[in-house]
Parts: structure tokens; C-alpha cells; sequence
């Protein structure tokens, strides 16, 4: 029966482990020879030879021939009488060697033989994922949905391994069900309580960096690179691109024929809102092609704190801010500028700085206004109330009562 469970284990290391065949031998025959040492207290006159290819194994034990009455060691020698017993021919001073069998190692052994085998080998299946996914940080992987839990997705690979994608690396509008095809990046890989964990990830700026390397060629090939990618995973991505060959459109490349070749990546990413942009050293260009779909007046840089003012039409502001504020936080982040944005008014337009009406507004609600790009008076009466309500996220009597103040100022 022991025979039997040690073949067992090694058809399981043959066929279902992805070893080299160089290091399962070597595995295999550190194993036996521990026994060997622990049995007879040394492994040095023992030859292991070991049959990867149908499962099995033989030891053979080498030892002098020496007179009966001479033995000292019967683990490294052998009395005449017994070496006559393998052959007649064998004299003294003479080599024999014979098998041991397994049942003379005695049950216990065996099983521990056994234990330390299945150990190795599950070590050995450990360090080789861990070291596979540890090459492929960065990389997509797909895999199918096994269990879906509340803070996290249990995926298998096509080899059954198990990864995770943590709610947190989920697309908010994310929706994944027992059976689903994910693609993801593996984004971070580490061993806890010694197994290894391979922890993906859909939010990540280099996943979009993956799927545009996938879906267009030219990226692929480094015709074009990608020199920067921020995004608000679900919503809205800013990609800066750049093409080294004057006859290639970089952005009408990544974009394709009536966006043909982004399409794919936004309904892999749940309808993200892609914006990409031309990469420029101009920082004043870059900054302008940033904020689209804006129209840039002017723009004024501040090296030393690194900020930038731009200055644009007022019916362009609500643009170039965008909703909730995330175009020109997406542009700040994509340029590594702060931009502020101001309103270009005509010489002859009277108006009137928010901060002057401190002693009826209160300031909270002021900067309320300015959060989204109203520094004067005129700036919040060309808002809709109602717009007004949904950006600054004010209660509908405090924007009436603000109108009011403004109002009564031009009347």
C-alpha cells in the first residue's frame, strides 16, 4: 500500500505540476536521500535512480565485502557469508551492491517519506506561481470569475490559480458574475503566510496603458508612445501621446475612423470617457490641448509654484472645469501644473469681486462659488440657478438668497 501512495505522488508531480523535469529530480532524490540518512545514518554509499517517466524508483546500496568476523559497519560493509548468499563469485575486498526495498525502511518512515514529498511539491507549486505572476506585474492577465464576495473576486487563470481583484481595484460600475471572463493587470504580487497572493487590478493607469497597446498597432510597434495616462476609473481618462514620425496623427491613430479603434477600450472600461491628447514640450500647449474641449484665451505660468492661469470666455469655463470639477483636475494631474481658471471679461463690463459682498455672503459659500470658477458677481448670474444648485452643491434657499445679493448689485 505505501508503494502504491509513493507512486501516487509521483504521477500527481508528473503530470499536474509545472516543474522542470531538472528540478523535480533534484527534489525528488533530496527527499530520498533525507530518509536514507535518517535510516542508516549516512547516504554517501547509496545510488538513488529515479524514473520520472513511469512513476517509479530504485535504491541501491554499495558495500565492501569483508570477513565475517571483521564487520564493523553493517550499513558500509558486508560479511562474506552474505555477499556469498547475492553470488558465488564474491571474495573479500570485493564491491556488492544490492537494492533495498522500500518496506525495509519500515510504516513510519515511508510516511514520512511520503509527507515530505507532498510538502515539496506544493512548495515547489507556490514558488513557481509566485515567480510567474512576479514577471507579469504590469501585464493583462484573463481569467474566469470563480466566487463573488462582497470586498473582493476570487478569478482562476487557465492553469487554476487563484487571483483576486479587490472591490477597491474594481471599476465602479464593475458587475461580475460566477462564470465571467475578466480582464485585468496584475498589479501586485506578495507572499503572505507564505503563499502567494497575485492581487489585479482594472483601475490602474497601466491597464488602459495595456488595452491601447492591444487595440492599436502603432503603439504596439512604438510608433507611438504614450507618454502619460490619469484617469478617474468609470468616468473620465486624459492620455497624452506622441508620435516620433511627422506622418503619423498620433491622436486620429489612437482614436481611429469615427472612433473605431477606442471604442473597444471604452466599453472595456464601462463607457470611461477617453480624451487623447497631443503630447507637447510647450508646456503653454500642452496645458491649452489639456482642458479640451475648452477654448483657451491665454495662459500665464508660474514656474516657481508651479501653477498656470488660464484665462478664457465665460460661457468656456463650465468646459474647461468640467463636472464636479473633474476635467480640470484631470488636466492638473495629466500637465503636473495646478491650473486655475479665470474669466476673460470685456473692458467695458462692470463687475464685481465675490469677495466684496463678504459682509452679506457667507465665506463658506463664497468659496463654494469659486470652487467652480466664479470669482466675480457676473460669473454666478450667467449660471443657471439650477446648474448653479447641482455644481456648488448648495441648499436651493442659499443660491436664491446668494442671486438676490448679486442682483440688487446691478440693479
Amino acid at each position: 500500500m505505501e508503494n502504491i501512495n509513493l507512486i501516487d505522488t509521483f504521477a500527481e508531480f508528473k503530470e499536474l505540476k509545472n516543474i522542470d523535469r531538472v528540478t523535480m529530480m533534484s527534489v525528488l532524490e533530496e527527499v530520498f536521500r533525507s530518509v536514507l540518512i535518517r535510516q542508516y545514518g549516512t547516504d554517501e554509499n547509496f545510488d538513488v535512480i529515479i524514473n520520472i517517466d513511469k512513476g517509479d524508483f530504485e535504491i541501491w546500496r554499495n558495500r565492501e565485502v569483508v570477513a565475517d568476523d571483521e564487520i564493523e559497519d553493517p550499513n558500509l560493509q558486508i560479511t562474506l557469508s552474505d555477499a556469498l548468499k547475492i553470488d558465488d563469485d564474491y571474495e573479500v575486498g570485493e564491491d556488492v551492491t544490492d537494492e533495498v526495498k522500500l518496506a525495509d525502511f519500515g510504516r513510519r518512515a515511508i510516511l514520512n517519506l511520503r509527507q515530505n514529498l507532498a510538502s515539496k511539491i506544493l512548495e515547489l507549486e507556490k514558488d513557481h506561481i509566485y515567480g510567474k505572476y512576479k514577471n507579469k506585474i504590469g501585464d493583462i492577465v484573463t481569467g474566469e470569475v470563480y466566487q463573488v464576495w462582497k470586498k473582493e473576486i476570487l478569478i482562476l487563470d487557465d492553469e487554476g490559480n487563484e487571483l483576486i481583484l479587490p472591490k477597491s481595484e474594481q471599476i465602479p460600475s464593475d458587475y461580475f458574475r460566477k462564470g465571467d471572463n475578466v480582464r485585468a493587470i496584475v498589479y501586485k504580487v506578495e507572499l503572505r503566510n507564505n503563499n502567494p497572493l497575485i492581487i489585479l487590478s482594472r483601475t490602474a493607469p497601466a491597464f488602459l496603458e495595456r488595452l491601447f497597446e492591444l487595440e492599436i498597432p502603432e503603439i504596439f510597434d512604438g510608433l507611438i508612445t504614450i507618454k502619460k495616462i490619469v484617469r478617474v476609473p468609470g468616468e473620465r481618462a486624459k492620455v497624452a501621446v506622441e508620435s516620433y514620425d511627422e506622418r503619423i496623427d498620433p491622436v486620429g491613430a489612437c482614436v481611429g475612423m469615427k472612433g473605431s479603434r477606442i471604442h473597444g477600450i471604452v466599453r472595456e472600461l464601462r463607457n470611461e470617457n477617453i480624451d487623447v491628447i497631443n503630447y507637447s514640450s510647450n508646456l503653454q500647449l500642452f496645458i491649452k490641448r489639456s482642458l479640451n474641449p475648452a477654448k483657451i484665451n491665454s495662459i500665464k505660468i508660474l514656474e516657481d509654484d508651479k501653477k498656470a492661469e488660464v484665462y478664457l470666455k465665460p460661457e468656456e469655463v463650465s468646459l474647461a472645469i468640467g463636472k464636479g470639477g473633474l476635467n480640470i483636475r484631470l488636466a492638473s494631474q495629466l500637465t503636473g501644473y495646478e491650473i486655475d481658471v479665470y474669466r476673460e471679461m470685456e473692458e467695458d463690463d462692470e463687475d464685481v469681486n465675490l469677495d466684496e459682498f463678504a459682509d452679506e455672503i457667507e465665506s463658506w459659500v463664497i468659496d463654494a462659488l469659486k470652487g467652480i470658477g466664479c470669482d466675480t458677481a457676473k460669473n454666478v448670474l450667467n449660471i443657471p440657478r439650477a446648474e448653479l444648485i447641482k455644481r456648488t452643491d448648495l441648499e436651493d434657499e442659499t443660491i436664491d438668497e446668494v442671486l438676490k445679493i448679486l442682483s440688487s448689485e446691478f440693479e
